[in-house]
């Protein structure tokens, strides 16, 4: 079941789904989601030694890219066809009967901006910053902002509890994040 305003308030209220810093609702909550800002840690591919990214052989896939950290409320301009992660300024915590789903926000959609491509699930047990994969498919630059809303999280209750939250998985990878993280695909069993 997809939790409504009603049901992330009363959720949020009684700590089950923690945020930090707390949500204005009146500015974030939406009928059945959440809106997140943009957090101000970026990270870009760099000019590499590397002419391609092989699976198949370890790379050090966070050595290829850039931090780059604004000031809250700062610019960042997302260049026509260039691809971004990004995170969100809100820390989420989920129980382990709750997962959450990040989606962009429909206006800046019709933009171009494409935000969080793929892997939009959150597991149940989660913990961080969200990272985002942002890109730009449109034709001119888009100037971003530290602190502006990117993107909505809705939640969904699960029947039953999991029996191994994320942060208890031995191959969690990506939990407490507080700046943009690359790829760590290459920590994987091969």
């Amino acid at each position: 079941m997809i939790l409504s305003d009603a049901d992330i308030k009363k959720n949020i209220h009684e700590g089950t789904i923690k945020i930090s810093p707390a949500p204005n609702f009146e500015e974030q909550l939406g009928p059945c989601s959440l809106d997140l800002h943009l957090g101000n840690s970026f990270k870009i591919f760099k000019m590499s030694r590397y002419s391609f990214i092989d699976l198949k052989n370890s790379v050090d896939i966070d050595d290829m890219m850039e931090e780059i950290i604004i000031k809250d409320g700062a610019s960042f301009i997302i260049q026509p066809h260039d691809f971004v992660v990004a995170i969100t300024k809100e820390e989420i915590t989920l129980p382990a009967n709750i997962m959450g789903r990040l989606d962009g926000r429909s206006s800046l959609a019709r933009l171009g901006l494409v935000i969080h491509v793929t892997a939009a699930r959150f597991d149940p047990g989660w913990r961080g910053k969200a990272v985002m994969e942002l890109g730009n498919l449109g034709t001119v630059p888009i100037v971003l902002y530290s602190g502006m809303r990117i993107c909505s999280m809705t939640f969904e209750t699960l029947a039953v509890s999991v029996e191994t939250p994320y942060l208890q998985q031995n191959d969690h990878k990506y939990a407490d994040q507080n700046s943009a993280t690359a790829s760590k695909i290459n920590e994987e069993p091969k």
